[in-house]
């Protein structure tokens, strides 16, 4: 296993480092919006449509993989989120900033796509866990930029200067971590479509995105103040990077789809109790569950659908399409429902999917 770090070593740390700069940069959105109205004369509302332009691009770079992937290395990723950053810190006008936006977002895709399944071959055995490491990294970089934000003013300008400065550092010394396909791939197995582990993206970012979109105003709506529910998403992120980092002992020990199922009935739990029960509590336990989602499903589905390239962008993918669509569809339904709403929903799905997840993982089970 030391072997397989020192050869991998700049593979992991580039991957460790970008994303850490992932989950910082899409942090910086929230806090940095009422600033950027303010810069170009615009409502909050109106700046809002940078956080579309982010997905927007993010789906471009998860499209840019699935038909010319081949030949995107690490470094091809890492300039474009340099750049995209860099392009938003220049302030050169609202429609510019939307367009590196759309960039940085495309880097963000490209990144996602280009590291996991990467890091999930290069370690062998131990790759379910490098790979839990890598995803628990975004978490860190989501939680410590916003403190970042606030140390140097409140300035979306320098916070994105700096994204994009470490993104070019690490460019520098992310030159040999392209040829880990050609030295550890193997053959290329066909490309295999499974539509029933995809749901499983499909609802697990799903609820991911509007825990983390919708929470705190659940939690408002439910009679907590403003601030106790933004407290109470740092909570929710904390746990959120603890399961994750547990998973570097846990991944390579217990199936994927074993502690995808677990995870799915420890939030089913979690949300139904927050129905009945001061809600606080269970939104932070959400996160931990929430944070196995999607690096098992992931595993899961790689194991299943094969190490064709456009794998990773497929499953990527599906998980866009929950990640968008949820927290809209979900927002317009919360109106009508009471003060619990929300949970009722969310543990409604979770419970359903755990339940089929546990069905699926005896039949595999039967099937040998």
């Amino acid at each position: 296993m030391k072997s397989l770090f020192r050869t991998h070593a700049v593979l992991l740390f580039s991957g460790i480092v970008t994303f850490m700069l992932m989950g910082a940069g899409q942090s910086l959105y929230g806090p940095a919006l009422p600033a950027f109205a303010r810069e170009f004369g615009l409502t909050v509302a109106d700046a809002g449509w940078l956080v579309s332009a982010l997905w927007c691009g993010s789906a471009t770079g998860v499209a840019i993989m699935f038909w010319r992937g081949q030949g995107i290395t690490p470094r091809h990723a890492l300039a474009i989120l340099a750049l995209g950053a860099a392009g938003i810190a220049a302030g050169l006008g609202w429609w510019a900033t939307v367009g590196f936006s759309v960039l940085f977002g495309t880097g963000y895709g490209l990144s996602t796509v280009v590291f996991n399944p990467r890091v999930l071959r290069a370690f062998g055995a131990k790759g379910p866990s490098m790979v839990g490491l890598l995803n628990a990294t975004f978490a860190a970089g989501a939680i410590a930029m916003p403190l970042v934000f606030v140390r140097v003013g409140s300035d979306p300008q320098i916070s994105f200067a700096l994204v994009a400065a470490i993104c070019a550092v690490t460019w520098l010394f992310a030159g040999s971590s392209g040829r880990v396909d050609e030295e550890v791939s193997g053959a290329i197995e066909p490309y295999r479509f499974r539509p029933l582990i995809l749901c499983f993206a499909v609802i697990g970012i799903a609820t991911e995105a509007c825990l983390i979109g919708l929470g705190p105003t659940a939690l408002i709506k439910a009679g907590v103040s403003e601030t106790i529910a933004a407290e109470a998403l740092s909570g929710f992120f904390v746990a959120f990077l603890a399961s994750r980092s547990a998973l570097v002992f846990l991944a390579h020990r217990f199936a994927a789809f074993t502690i995808l199922a677990v995870a799915m009935a420890v939030a089913a739990c979690s949300a139904l109790s927050a129905t009945v029960l001061p809600p606080i509590p269970f939104f932070v336990m959400l996160g931990g569950a929430t944070g196995l989602f999607f690096p098992n499903c992931y595993v899961e589905a790689c194991r299943q659908m094969g190490t064709n390239p456009r794998v990773t962008p497929t499953i990527i993918a599906a998980g866009l399409v929950g990640g968008i669509s949820a927290p809209v569809l979900l927002g317009q339904v919360l109106g009508g429902m009471g003060e619990r709403g929300f949970f009722q929903i969310v543990g409604g799905v979770c419970l359903v999917t755990a339940l089929a997840a546990f069905g699926l993982r005896a039949r595999m089970a039967a099937k040998g």
